[in-house]
């Protein structure tokens, strides 16, 4: 055993082999090459490394010569918006870029993959243009590249269709859950418009003794539906207006039909054009209400009209040293102000220092505008099943998470085996 051991030591500690591992290293640790740090969400790395294997890859962003920030946001036709920004340190100290790229709803997750590739290239080009690495890039167009003027046949509407039946069946237990959705935008830099129908319904049925001829089947309801209209008008750089309303039914939350319309007003304290990377929004909304149950309320109401008003001020900073989201609402009904509700949430991500970062999340409301709560006894099941909005006078939720990375700063290797697990979009 031991003599085995030593012989396999000897071939570990070959010239051969070690020289096979230095070359192997030397390939995926490019000397002169440009160290980055790519701060993205839902991103292919496997794939980026194979598709730009010019560059340095390094887990610390501390060990970066250029900080790459990738940020999304929807676009009114139903695609992403992808912003890039690109900041030197060290030898590229004081170079800075920012590109965009937009894609539609109807492209595949490969081809959106491949785009958002071909732009960090792009934006990598003027970096690696000052090394030597230089000599390996070849530039190269598509000949016959025509201009041409592209007409919009939709004006801007985007509709989308969505249908989710799903059904599960086990010996004592039945459930049927259907969601569907229609989804209407038009969107322009001036104005936007939503208009969103959703649909829910389940269906559980328990049967008891379900092997004698005694069995007996108790059934369970839970159902929804709403209709939403978003319609915001652009007032400037800092300011917009608009309203929101709202209509629908819940057997959980006892409308039999509740309707709520919200004018609205808008200010960011930074420019919208800078919303990607930091909003500070305050919007204040006041409005009405008209609620018809389906059974008698705590306050013995049947139906009921109220006026309300809100105010939402949502923050958000997105740099180097992390993100920052938070979003504080209050609300109240004007007859009894009593009847109110401030909620805040919000999440934090912060590299503290080489290797170590931080995450907290979490929300915190106090409830007191509970005016929909069904009066009387709540059954076992519908406590259990959550068939039935329950009084609450706070709801706290929250969660931390601690990274400590060591080792190599380097993160260029590829290797997909056993990945079979593992997807991306």
């Amino acid at each position: 055993m031991r003599k085995e051991f030593l012989f396999i030591l000897m071939i570990l500690l070959s010239p051969e082999l070690l020289s096979q591992v230095a070359d192997n290293e030397a390939d995926t640790v490019r000397k002169n090459a440009v160290k980055i740090f790519l701060d993205c969400n839902r991103c292919d790395m496997n794939h980026i490394r194979q598709e730009i294997p010019y560059i340095n890859y390094v887990r610390d962003v501390h060990e970066a010569q250029v900080y790459i920030l990738e940020t999304r946001q929807n676009t009114g036709s139903g695609g992403d918006q992808y912003t890039y920004t690109f900041d030197g340190h060290g030898v590229f100290e004081g170079m800075r870029d920012t590109l965009v790229l937009t894609t539609s709803p109807d492209q595949t997750s490969t081809i959106t993959r491949d785009e958002r590739t071909k732009m960090l290239e792009v934006g990598l080009l003027r970096f690696v243009a000052r090394t030597p690495l230089i000599s390996e890039i070849t530039i190269q167009h598509k000949p016959g590249l025509d201009q041409e003027e592209v007409t919009d046949r939709w004006n801007n509407w985007v509709f989308e269709l969505s249908t989710e039946p799903r059904y599960e069946s086990e010996e004592t237990n039945k459930e049927l859950n259907l969601r569907n959705s229609v989804n209407i935008s038009k969107i322009t830099p001036d104005l936007k418009l939503e208009i969103e129908l959703d649909q829910f319904y389940n269906r559980e049925k328990f049967i008891e003794n379900a092997d004698t001829d005694s069995s007996t089947t108790n059934t369970y309801i839970n159902s929804s539906k709403s209709l939403e209209v978003l319609f915001v008008k652009s007032l400037g750089e800092h300011w917009s207006a608009g309203f929101l309303t709202e209509t629908g039914s819940s057997s959980r939350e006892n409308y039999r039909i509740n309707t709520t319309i919200m004018p609205s007003i808008e200010y960011d304290i930074f420019p919208y054009s800078e919303s990607t990377y930091r909003q500070l929004r305050i919007m204040y909304s006041l409005g009405y209400q008209y609620s018809s149950y389906v059974d008698t309320t705590i306050l013995n109401k049947l139906h009921e009209n109220l006026s309300l008003q809100m105010l939402n001020v949502a923050f958000q900073v997105q740099k180097k040293w992390g993100s920052v989201n938070m979003a504080l609402t209050a609300s109240n009904y004007l007859h009894d102000f009593s009847k109110n509700r401030i909620e805040l949430n919000s999440s934090v991500r912060i590299r503290l220092f080489k290797g170590l970062s931080l995450e907290i999340n979490g929300g915190v409301a106090h409830i007191n505008d509970q005016v929909n709560l069904k009066k009387g006894d709540i059954s076992e099941a519908e406590r259990l099943l959550r068939l039935t909005e329950l009084a609450t006078k706070y709801r706290l939720r929250g969660g931390i998470e601690i990274t400590y990375t060591f080792g190599s700063i380097y993160n260029n290797i590829v290797n997909p085996r056993f990945n079979s697990t593992r997807f991306y979009f």
